[in-house]
């Protein structure tokens, strides 16, 4: 007798379904998986067996084969466990040989029965909607499960023999409801805490605003991880589409708490140690990356040139097209990451390069070799690039606080909204001015005659490349929508060049 039961393999955040076929016949008595199991797979034969006599049962004394249909599209991770044992349950009359025709299952067994919670089970219930199916996962997953929609029948069991019982009848199983949204602690990083470095609270609301990657160079105590640090707290809340491409990607890595989801951007601050496949993805099952955990939000990378410079080069292509592809010899995978790059670097390997009354030991070659670990290609789509400077003693002493990120997030949130009503008028999917396209950014942020006499003029002094033209013109963009004006102007257009002269100075000493 053969039973089916569907599944899925993970391709990125794609859920692809796979057919669990499970044969019982005369032969041998053992259990072989086929079909290109891992590690993972092929070890669910012993926690499969273990599990079954846990909840009374036994293996019948014949040939079991599982196949893992198709057969060249490799097989990973341990959420094979379930759809096997229940296949295999189903072939034997443990439960009705139908009952798992409409379901798609996924889940981890523990040897005493119980099972386990896995990864993925929120793109995995969404393409169980998608193919008109229910889902069967584990009871710690359900309320992920059920963000899938309200019309998709989930059966969470905590244990083989809760999923008999349900399906005997003896013990029907209630739905479970959605994961609550996780709300912000109280007392989170604000910018009122900010001392002084008004230049730099302006950039930091102009790339909140826009979605412009950003860079701070300063000394060390200037602030930078500070200001970058308060940068969620201006940022608009996800849009649905967006908390469910982010929440898809947490659960694909296994980092979907209880299922609750959050509306807040993702904020990454991984460390310069990382490798490059922590940063963009990869490993032996093309796991995703920071890179790719920041989608919709925020990726900050504090002492930017200690990164190695292999690993800030594989940021060029996520940054320029908004995903991330893993390619490997045997299989391709791509994971979103339309991300805002936020950087922060002190000027030299001693930090005090170009402060009065600081000489460096080691001379210009201290900053001309530091800043030399940044590639040119890399800075050139970096939109914003500042100097912080180290915050004076009057600053520090002066009394009362500065403005807090409330009154900034408004501003930027009305800006946002601007963005996303153009660009949904012109049938653009992009939300920001950051990552709208060049033919696009050239019709909205047509400049006047002072304006675009300006720009050919900065463009041809400071050697601007075509990437370079449009990036001012973003920002040029993005200043307009805070002035709420309808047409870009020379003041925009003259401070958004301002923005881009400190990589000059990095250009020149790299």
């Amino acid at each position: 007798m053969v039973s089916r039961v569907h599944t899925v393999a993970f391709q990125g955040i794609e859920a692809v379904p796979v057919d669990v076929q499970v044969m019982v016949a005369p032969g041998k008595v053992g259990m072989q998986i086929v079909g290109l199991p891992d590690k993972a797979v092929a070890e669910s034969r012993e926690r499969v067996q273990a599990a079954l006599h846990a909840t009374g049962l036994s293996m019948p004394a014949k040939r079991v084969t599982v196949n893992l249909a198709p057969a060249d599209l490799p097989k990973e991770g341990s959420h094979y466990d379930l759809p096997i044992a229940l296949g295999l349950m189903a072939a034997i009359g443990a439960i009705p040989s139908d009952a798992l025709a409409g379901f798609v299952v996924l889940g981890e067994l523990a040897l005493d029965g119980t099972i386990a919670d896995v990864a993925g089970v929120l793109p995995a219930a969404i393409g169980a909607n998608v193919q008109g199916r229910g889902l069967i996962c584990p009871e710690g997953c359900g309320s992920e499960a059920a963000w899938a929609g309200a019309d998709i029948d989930i059966i969470a069991p905590r244990s083989l023999i809760a999923a008999a019982n349900h399906f005997r009848g003896t013990q029907v199983l209630s739905r479970p409801i959605p994961g609550i949204y996780r709300k912000e602690a109280t007392g989170a990083p604000d910018l009122a805490d900010i001392k002084g470095q008004e230049t730099a609270r302006r950039a930091l609301e102009v790339a909140a605003a826009g979605g412009h990657n950003l860079l701070m160079s300063g000394p060390p105590g200037s602030g930078k991880s500070m200001l970058a640090a308060r940068l969620p707290s201006i940022l608009p809340a996800l849009e649905p589409c967006e908390l469910l491409e982010v929440s898809m990607i947490a659960s694909i890595a296994g980092q979907l708490a209880e299922g609750k989801l959050s509306d807040s951007r993702p904020f990454r601050a991984p460390h310069h140690s990382a490798s490059m496949a922590a940063m963009v993805g990869g490993g032996a099952r093309a796991r995703p990356g920071e890179v790719s955990l920041a989608h919709n939000g925020v990726l900050f990378l504090d002492e930017f040139p200690e990164f190695a410079p292999a690993v800030l080069d594989s940021l060029r292509q996520p940054l320029e097209t908004g995903e991330c592809l893993i390619a490997r010899a045997n299989h391709r995978t791509v994971y979103p990451a339309r991300i805002q790059l936020v950087a922060a670097m002190n000027p030299c390997r001693c930090g005090m390069a170009g402060e009065p009354g600081h000489t460096c030991a080691r001379g210009p070659r201290c900053q001309t070799d530091y800043q030399a670990r940044i590639s040119g290609p890399l800075l050139d789509r970096i939109d914003i690039r500042i100097d912080v400077p180290a915050v004076s003693a009057a600053d520090l002493v002066r009394s009362g606080r500065s403005e807090a990120s409330a009154s900034v997030a408004e501003r930027v949130g009305r800006a946002r909204r601007l963005q996303r009503e153009r660009f949904e008028k012109l049938g653009s999917p992009n939300a920001t001015n950051a990552h709208c396209s060049t033919s696009l950014i050239e019709a909205v942020a047509t400049p006047d005659s002072d304006g675009a006499a300006l720009l050919s003029e900065a463009s041809e002094k400071l050697g601007f490349s075509a990437r370079a033209y449009h990036r001012v013109l973003r920002v040029a963009r993005t200043l307009a929508d805070l002035d709420d004006s309808s047409h870009v102007r020379r003041v925009h257009l003259a401070e958004a060049i301002s923005y881009r002269l400190p990589s000059e100075r990095l250009s020149r000493a790299a």
